[in-house]
């Protein structure tokens, strides 16, 4: 398995969507217009079921440059629309400009693991939307509390740390940290591989994360996508609950059964992968949410202390709006409310089959059981000492 990248996109990095990011990369999505009519399930109530997928790309956060406006301008979207247009006629390798320059021909363009195949069906609509935040008014994530810089400042040293003296990090011997735990259960690609919790959640498939966001783009400074690659949500209805299957990530579906009752949560003390969801419906829109999520998962730098709400309503037909909340007093300095919109996918021709992850089921049991034949190599003298060779960000520094 061939997955080059920068391992230190940390929730900071993941923020970051610059202008040229959103008007080369990224088409913007606008709200469609409500219908009157409600479509309703047997027992009286919206029927949300069916397979949705994302039409358009959208940025998450909204770059500077727009302030609190919301829509482009008709020359923008113009050059929106343009740009969408240019990036269809690329071919389906990493063909994409890095940092201004054209790497067309290079190795690079070639070498990567997932390149524009892979991040979901290009966008057949181009909107108006400038962000999918929606809350704070000027579109852009909070900022971190104290506490969330202290952690993520750690993560990051801890990963240079293991770095050193590999062509991906700075010079220097062993670091003394090479045998240490990671300050938090890790999920980053780290330059070590004494078992599979070194490696990151991306090799080990754990691209299954609530909440979901639906889009291909636009990507990060290192070339990945904000949000998942692409995929679907498959959406179940009866009188007492819901279930979502989610195809998403590298294959990494999953299933989401949420009860619709007026319970209350787990208590706090139980944590669960997917957390603990609870449904209800307000008029015509489907409200969950969402608390008690393990430490093993993350959303944009919020672990365990995460609290969803998200609101699923039909907007017509075709199109179904998602409205999502999320707070953590340990990450964020206030809650933030983002925006999807997608789209109905034709049921028959668009059945969803069971996720297959390969990084997981294969990949990862070769790169432990190579890393162990290259230690016994080195311990007879046979081949080079495995702590010098970088295996995290594929040779090309971070600096």
């Amino acid at each position: 398995m061939k997955i080059k990248g920068n391992p230190y996109v940390v929730p900071v990095a993941l923020a970051a969507v610059t202008l040229a990011a959103a008007l080369t990369q990224t088409v913007i999505a606008q709200a469609p217009s409500s219908s009157s009519a409600v479509l309703k399930t047997p027992w009286g109530k919206p029927d949300l079921q069916g397979t949705w997928s994302n039409a358009t790309v959208v940025p998450f956060e909204r770059p500077k440059e727009f302030g609190e406006r919301q829509f482009l301008t008709d020359a923008e979207h113009q050059k929106a629309v343009e740009a969408l247009l240019k990036r269809d006629a690329l071919p389906g390798r990493d063909s994409r400009e890095t940092n201004g320059k054209d790497i067309r021909g290079t190795e690079k363009d070639v070498a990567r693991a997932y390149n524009e195949h892979w991040f979901g069906d290009k966008p057949t609509e181009v909107g108006r939307r400038t962000s999918m935040i929606v809350d704070p008014p000027d579109g852009r994530m909070p900022a971190y509390t104290a506490e969330a810089q202290k952690r993520i400042s750690e993560r990051r040293a801890y990963l240079e740390a293991l770095l050193q003296g590999t062509s991906g990090g700075r010079p220097g011997p062993i670091s003394p940290r090479r045998n240490e735990p990671p300050p938090g259960y890790n999920l980053d690609r780290m330059n070590r591989a004494d078992g599979p919790e070194d490696r990151s959640s991306q090799e080990r498939c754990f691209l299954n994360n609530l909440p979901v966001i639906l889009q291909a783009g636009p990507l990060t400074p290192d070339g990945r996508p904000v949000g998942n690659f692409g995929g679907v949500i498959r959406i179940i209805e009866s009188p007492d609950s819901v279930d979502f299957y989610y195809d998403v990530g590298q294959g990494s579906g999953f299933n989401r059964p949420i009860p619709i009752t007026n319970r209350p949560h787990l208590p706090k003390e139980i944590h669960q992968y997917w957390g603990d969801s609870i449904a209800r419906w307000e008029g015509d829109t489907l409200v969950v949410d969402t608390t008690n999520f393990s430490r093993e998962t993350e959303f944009r730098g919020s672990r365990e202390n995460l609290h969803l709400i998200e609101r699923y309503k039909r907007i017509n037909p075709t199109t179904l709006q998602i409205t999502t909340t999320a707070e953590d007093s340990s990450t964020w300095v206030r809650p933030f409310t983002f925006v999807q919109e997608l789209r109905k996918n034709a049921d028959k021709p668009n059945m969803v089959y069971e996720g297959g992850c390969h990084e997981g089921n294969y990949g990862l049991l070769g790169m432990l059981i190579n890393t162990r034949a290259a230690e016994k190599a080195f311990a007879e003298g046979k081949g080079p000492d495995p702590a010098l060779e970088d295996n995290a960000t594929g040779g090309e520094s971070p600096n």
